[in-house]
């Protein structure tokens, strides 16, 4: 969420910045209302100070007639002051509602776009891999070393289903192990947080109110998250931390659940989109400063891209354009893997910075060296998601016998150097 004391002082830039993300959101019916809201408040605080100027007036000596007549008063200003709250109650939520659909403003080196298919490629590493075979895909790859049962994953789960079995088990935990252990060494606590979330705290993400559909909900109204982000988000929601604790970094390893109900994902198979998977998540917390952001920013994301070269893995890195942003990233880095089979790369990791978006919502805040009390900054990173590591692992790895040579880094986890 923005300050509206920004939005009222900067109306044009906010609005360019949501043209940027192709969001619709009426700025000029948000700064009617705040007016209208303003001018209700003056007048209910008007009123309660008259009420209480009354009230100290009824304490001292009156005459008869002089209560009498304070009592009048004091009737009348009850009810308009009455009528008044009702008033600002029913503006307030107006308020609140437009003010939750007013996008953060993007960076402005965040290049123009309407998808991710204008978004810019920045970085490019590692050798595409030529196969003097005819290469596999990972569907066949895994389903012939019985890494991976579709058909079974179908009949229990319905579409999208799967099983990771043997060695496809093995390599997911060896995946985590070791990025426990690459992530911590970069000063992250790890975390692992309860992924039934309340509505506040996706609302407090940015995840609600225009994601819903995505989303799996409880029958208690909670709702299931899609990355360990959310939860981690609200550990310090309500708080005021010392400027010395920052900044907070945290390793997140949880499932995540996603119902993958938009056009985009229809035709990819296998485990690119599934409907449940594990992930590991850094998030950051850091002083309200831009270069604080943008450095961290950075790290994080070169965080993932030495994990994936350290696996060997041929990645490149894209900055997202303004129409793939989301509602409160101010810019965001994607890492996509080579994945031999289709001859294109496909997304991986995901770095976005939101300055105080989330941290205002979610009342995050800290007291700076002179005492005065910010909202945090915060960021989120994907250290790894799993099962979809494995799509470009095994066939960047594949051999000619259908074998899949694994990574050094996570032989001593696996236990193996080879799936055959």
């Amino acid at each position: 969420m923005l300050d509206i004391k920004f939005i009222r002082e900067n109306k044009d830039i906010v609005k360019e910045g949501a043209k940027k993300k192709h969001i619709e959101v009426d700025i000029d019916s948000l700064l009617a209302i705040d007016e209208k809201r303003l001018e209700i408040l003056s007048r209910v605080e008007s009123l309660r100070g008259e009420q209480n100027k009354v009230s100290v007036s009824m304490g001292g000596t009156l005459s008869p007639e002089a209560r009498e007549q304070l009592i009048e008063e004091m009737k009348l200003v009850k009810d308009e002051l009455k009528d008044k709250e009702e008033e600002l109650r029913a503006s307030m939520i107006v308020w609140q509602s437009l003010m939750l659909q007013v996008p953060n403003v993007p960076d402005m080196t965040v290049p123009e776009g309407d998808s991710d298919d204008d978004n810019q490629e920045i970085k490019v590493w590692g050798e595409k891999p030529i196969f003097d075979f005819e290469a596999k895909d990972h569907i066949e790859l895994m389903t012939n070393l019985k890494m991976v049962d579709f058909d079974r994953g179908v009949k229990v789960h319905g579409f999208r289903g799967y099983f990771l079995m043997g060695d496809g088990a093995r390599l997911s935990m060896a995946i985590w192990n070791y990025a426990m252990e690459f992530f911590s060494n970069k000063g992250f606590i790890p975390m692992i947080p309860p992924i039934i979330v309340r509505r506040e705290t996706f609302m407090g993400t940015g995840y609600l109110p225009q994601g819903e559909d995505d989303l799996y909900k409880t029958q208690d109204g909670d709702f299931l998250a899609g990355t360990a982000e959310v939860p981690i988000m609200g550990f310090h929601s309500d708080e005021i931390l010392k400027l010395e604790e920052l900044p907070k970094k945290y390793l997140g390893f949880s499932p995540c659940y996603r119902r993958e109900a938009g056009s985009h994902s229809k035709d990819v198979k296998g485990l690119i989109r599934v409907h449940e998977f594990y992930k590991l998540e850094q998030v950051v917390l850091c002083a309200a400063s831009h270069t604080e952001s943008v450095k961290y920013h950075e790290e994080v994301n070169r965080n993932t891209e030495e994990f994936i070269e350290s696996l060997g893995i041929p990645y490149h890195t894209v900055v997202n354009c303004g129409g793939d942003l989301g509602m409160g990233q101010v810019k965001k880095y994607d890492v996509e893997l080579w994945v031999p089979k289709e001859s294109k790369y496909r997304e991986i990791s995901s770095a976005s910075y939101f300055h105080d978006f989330q941290t205002r919502r979610l009342n995050t805040r800290y007291r700076d060296e002179e005492g005065k009390i910010r909202y945090a900054h915060s960021l989120n990173c994907t250290a790894i998601p799993t099962p979809r590591i494995l799509v470009s692992l095994v066939e960047n790895f594949q051999q000619a016998d259908g074998s899949i040579k694994i990574p050094e880094v996570l032989q001593k986890y696996l236990g193996k150097d080879i799936i055959s």
